[in-house]
This record gives C-alpha cells, structure tokens and sequence, in this order.
C-alpha cells in the first residue's frame, strides 16, 4: 500500500481539547455570551429575570440580611473553591442604577469571591421591593441547613413582625407547622446569656425547649450553667425540670448536691476557640466539664493536616 493510501485511511487525529474550558463555573459560560467588554463587566444595564456578570464593586450589600456571623474558615474554604472551580449558583441582585446593584441574596458568595479577588461575578437580576427584598432574603436564609436556632428565631420574628404575616401564613411560606414556628418564636424569651449558648452550640435546642417550660429566668439560668457545667444531656435536664428545675434532686427526688463551681464564661469560651483556631488554622472547640476540668478538641482534615497541627504543638 502506498504511502498516499496509508494517509487516506488513518484514523483522523482526535480534537485538541480546549482548555479552561471546565473548572471556571458559571462565569465561563457567560462569558461566551458577550462580545464586548464592557457588557462583561456589567457596564450596560441589564434587564429583568437576565443572568450577566456583574463587578463587584456594583453590588451594595443586603440591608435586610439577617445573618450577622459568617464562619471564617468555611468562607476561606469556599473562597478557595471559587478560585479553582469559579461561581456555581449566581447571586441574586436587584438593579438600583445604571451599574448600581443591591443584593438579594448569595452574602456568603459575595464575600468569598471577594476573598478569591474576583472582579466580576455571575447575578440573576430581579425585580423587588424592599418587602420582597426582605421576605426572600429571611426565608433563604431559613432553607439554609447551616443556620443557627437563634438566627432561624429572628428570622421569623421579622418575618411576622416586618412583613405582617400571621404565624399560620410563616409556616406555609418557610414549609413548617405552625407548633414549630411557634418553638422557635418562644426561644427569643430566653434570657440573652441562654440564648448566646444555644447561637454558639454550647447547648442544643432540646436543651433550649427544656428551659423554656420553666417560668423564672433565674431558674433557666442556674440550669442552664448546670448543664455547661455537667455536660447535662437534654432527657437528663427534661427531668430536672420535671422535678422542680435546677433545685431538684435526682429522679430518686433526694436533696440536690452542692452547686458546681463557677464555670468560665461562654463569652470567654468563644474567644479561646478564635485565638486556638487562629493558631492552628483547624477548627477549634473548648468544651468545659465540672470543677474546671473540660476538654479542648482540634479538628483536621487529613493525615497531612494531622502532622501539621502536631509539629506546631511541639516544643521549639
């Protein structure tokens, strides 16, 4: 066979894969659907229920946000994320200006990708009042999974309050029952040192439902620092207050042991966790137990990691 012939019948040479073409989410994809510049950069405005990219310079932050606590470190990491993998959901924002914007919602993912120094992010415009601007940012802050007792509580307190809607219409609109919007609802008459404990997971929401059934909030105090203190699980003190809250005794009804020793601040507590978890650049928890004793635990995320955290606990 000629070499002519060979040529003609050779498998064709497999496309030359184009690269960057993964890995840069939905800001690749938009790209590609404009030609100039500065429609890019979100110079031009764009209209209702359009996706574009917009500087982030343009975005003013939600007024109504409710979340007041982002966790550092998880916004690290998903800044990191967005680094490599780009911007999977976009923003929502309302357009304000000609490249004035305000967000909706997607707080977490504007501050990481400010974090990953992103110029520009993907948005889906809509249009909203600031009733709506602030019914849609408190109820997708609800949905979210990470949201803390406290914060879901507020939430919903401003949902009934700012937004005029009976709890029956709350519980439709976040899908819940009424009986559960209402035990949420109830955790805002704790007092602020509890309320503080159950925000920061020093006490659960068993244990919050627990107190609340009891009337004098010097009573949920003294239990409450009785549960810090003894590490109390939620059926334990379900039966405390059974018997008569904090003051009672065991099950067997036998007088109440001494007090427990003052127990360090939960304030103080947060601020251990900060400087260690600062320290070690891993997740940091410090859990106190009675008469002073406690445990502190560190997290990490790999072998590597592991190795890491222990050449720093060595002595130098």
């Amino acid at each position: 066979m000629s070499e002519k012939n060979e040529e003609k019948n050779a498998p064709a040479a497999a496309p030359k894969r184009r690269a960057g073409g993964l890995g840069r989410g939905l800001n690749a994809l938009i790209e590609g659907s404009y030609e100039k510049k500065s429609e890019r950069l979100g110079l031009v405005p764009h209209p209702v229920n359009s996706v574009g990219l917009i500087p982030v310079g343009h975005i003013q932050a939600n007024p109504y946000q409710p979340r007041t606590h982002f966790d550092q470190d998880a916004l690290r990491e998903l800044a990191e994320s967005i680094r490599v993998q780009g911007i999977i959901q976009p923003v929502t924002l309302r357009q304000t200006g000609t490249n004035s914007y305000q967000l909706i919602s997607g707080e977490r993912r504007l501050q990481a990708s400010k974090l990953a120094g992103l110029d520009a992010i993907p948005a889906y415009i809509r249009k909203a009042d600031d009733q709506q601007m602030l019914e849609m940012a408190l109820i997708e802050n609800i949905q979210r999974e990470n949201l803390n007792a406290i914060e879901i509580a507020l939430s919903y307190q401003r949902l009934v309050s700012e937004c005029n809607l009976k709890q029956e219409e709350l519980g439709d609109r976040v899908g819940k029952n009424r009986s559960t919007v209402t035990n949420y609802l109830r955790l805002l008459k704790l007092p602020p040192d509890i309320q503080i404990g159950l925000r920061d997971t020093v006490i659960s929401m068993g244990h919050a439902r627990a107190l609340i059934s009891i009337e004098s909030q010097d009573q949920q105090l003294e239990l409450f620092r009785r549960i810090v203190a003894e590490d109390l699980s939620v059926r334990k003190v379900e039966q405390l207050v059974r018997n008569g809250g904090s003051a009672a005794g065991a099950e067997t009804g036998q007088k109440a042991a001494a007090a427990p020793e003052p127990v360090v601040p939960v304030a103080e507590i947060k601020r251990t966790e900060r400087h260690l978890s600062e320290r070690f650049g891993s997740r940091v928890l410090v859990k106190p137990g009675p008469q002073g004793r406690g445990e502190i635990k560190i997290a990490f995320d790999s072998v590597e990691d592991m190795q890491r955290i222990l050449h720093i606990l060595q002595p130098s």
